[in-house]
């Protein structure tokens, strides 16, 4: 049971990468050195997902109620300009609104991605 939990997580932590990857050859201002680079960014993101995430959401909940959910395409930028801030120089956003563009690509592609590899591993 525990190796199908990681091997899920690692599924998702590389698929993550892949995501970052793809974003920064979008955008000039979205940076990451290279594919370890994003494996570390995918881990920093998945940790700050699990725990920082979730208080924003506790914390802007009215607000969240009061913009029908939008706000938490807030919430997601700033989890990962958080994360780009937590690696340095190795990711580098430039400015809120490509932080703000590429979570809602990220969130796109991890969707698309997730649902492929859920399509190969049924077949």
């Amino acid at each position: 049971m525990f190796g199908r939990i990681f091997i899920g997580w690692f599924i998702s932590i590389f698929l993550y990468a892949v995501a970052l990857i793809a974003v920064s050859q979008l955008f000039d201002g979205f940076y990451i050195e290279n594919f370890q680079t994003a494996l570390l960014a995918s881990i920093v993101l998945s940790i700050l997902n699990a725990f920082v995430r979730p208080l924003l959401i506790i914390f802007t909940l009215p607000l969240t109620i009061f913009t029908f959910g939008f706000f938490i395409l807030i919430i997601n930028t700033i989890t990962l300009l958080l994360g780009a801030k937590v690696m340095g120089s190795a990711f580098q956003i430039d400015g809120f609104l490509i932080a703000f563009i590429a979570s809602i690509i990220i969130s796109l592609l991890n969707t698309f991605l997730h649902g492929l590899v859920g399509d190969i591993k049924r077949a």
